[in-house]
């Protein structure tokens, strides 16, 4: 449906994989279908885990095109040519808005959002961490530089768009109290997502399904159905979907732990797919932000055991026994729960009429086109109340 007044808006990320890409597609789909000039930034091709076909399926229905601009995991100097390259596709795309996901994204967005703007452009610039650089501890060297860079680039910010009041709290602590404008815009699904998905009938027991990197905890996962099937449940089996800059050491771990026979892996794939491939997902996760694979498996009605990190207690509130800490004894015990009463472990899980008031990707486009348009009308403010909005020159 056509929409009055309509944005140019064009979302800068790095990798086109996980929740943040989740996110962004979801926003980038929901707001052109509303009739307004959508573009995406990200990364080249070729990085295991880019999740490629989700990407083509976006570019098509963008009305502004997805661009492909190397951009490197860590900085270095090599992000000084990547800049140039995605300031120019900036100054084509000539946004209103400019939405910066993820750390590297939020650092293009509002520098190079502020170059534009210098040249007599009011592109408003908006970041959402989804974590990001704010999973670094603050006492270690990197979470000191990336926390110094992230304060100097809040005076470069118009709104910040946090996933998760988890989210907002961590960048309280550890940046400081915002002083621009900012809200909560949880993650969304859509209506056909909170269909079930049945498990087929030779489903393993356990499911992890996500990033094979540390971070998400797999060789918490392995060292959990080790120790499960050494002990009261030697017949336990998982399914590990997905890859990863870990993918090597985590096959190598479920060799050394005995578990060649007990874990299939396989390569990404939808996660309504991967859900029905066993009957309780387990999300070992050492850090997050709002995990959108917590919510795809809880509206397809497939229980959950995760870690309370991040905005997951949001998802589940403050009782709950599916939530544990990320350590192999705590999650052995949850696990070995699962097996022992399922209908205890389903019965802990918020409802469906509860998650879909809460985490629509219809309210999740609402919130975060307010967001652009009162930053826009508050960059119009800064320049002139005589002056029209324009676009990037």
């Amino acid at each position: 449906m056509a929409t009055a007044d309509p944005l140019r808006i064009v979302h800068v990320l790095r990798a086109p994989m996980g929740g943040l890409f989740r996110h962004v597609r979801d926003l980038a789909e929901s707001h052109a279908a509303d009739g307004h000039a959508v573009g995406v930034i990200c990364d080249v091709a070729g990085t295991p885990g880019y999740n490629e076909a989700s990407v083509e399926e976006l570019a098509a229905v963008l009305p502004l095109g997805l661009r492909r601009v190397k951009m490197r995991r860590e900085a270095g100097l090599g992000d000084l040519f990547g800049a140039g390259n995605i300031l120019k596709v900036i100054k084509e795309l000539q946004p209103d808005v400019l939405h910066g996901h993820g750390a590297k994204g939020g650092v293009y967005a509002r520098a190079l959002g502020s170059l534009v703007r210098a040249e007599r452009s009011r592109v408003a610039r908006l970041y959402s961490p989804h974590g990001g650089s704010l999973h670094y501890d603050p006492n270690s060297r990197a979470g000191k530089v990336y926390f110094r860079v992230e304060h100097m680039l809040e005076r470069l910010t118009d709104h910040l768009l946090f996933v998760a009041d988890f989210e907002r709290r961590a960048y309280a602590e550890k940046i400081g109290d915002p002083t621009c404008p900012w809200s909560v815009n949880y993650n969304g699904l859509r209506d056909g997502e909170f269909d079930p998905v049945e498990p087929v009938a030779d489903a393993a027991g356990f499911l992890f399904l996500g990033e094979l990197r540390m971070l998400k905890g797999p060789d918490l996962f392995l060292r959990a159905l080790a120790a499960l099937r050494a002990g009261p449940h030697p017949g336990a089996s998982a399914v590990m979907v997905g890859d990863g800059p870990d993918a090597a050491p985590v096959r190598a771990m479920a060799q050394q732990l005995g578990l060649g026979d007990a874990v299939m892996f396989h390569p990404p794939m939808k996660a309504r797919d991967a859900f029905a491939l066993a009957r309780v997902f387990v999300m070992p996760s050492r850090a997050e932000a709002m995990p959108y694979v917590a919510l795809e498996a809880l509206a397809a009605g497939v229980p959950i055991i995760a870690s309370a990190v991040g905005g997951v207690p949001e998802i589940f509130g403050d009782e709950t026994s599916a939530l544990v800490t990320p350590d192999a004894d705590t999650l052995t015990r949850a696990m070995d729960a699962a097996l022992a009463d399922p209908a205890a472990l389903k019965a802990a899980m918020p409802g469906r009429d509860t998650l879909m008031a809460r985490f629509s990707a219809s309210a999740m486009a609402a919130n975060a086109l307010a967001a652009y348009r009162k930053a826009l009308v508050r960059r119009a403010g800064h320049a002139g109340a005589n002056s029209a909005l324009s676009s990037v020159s």
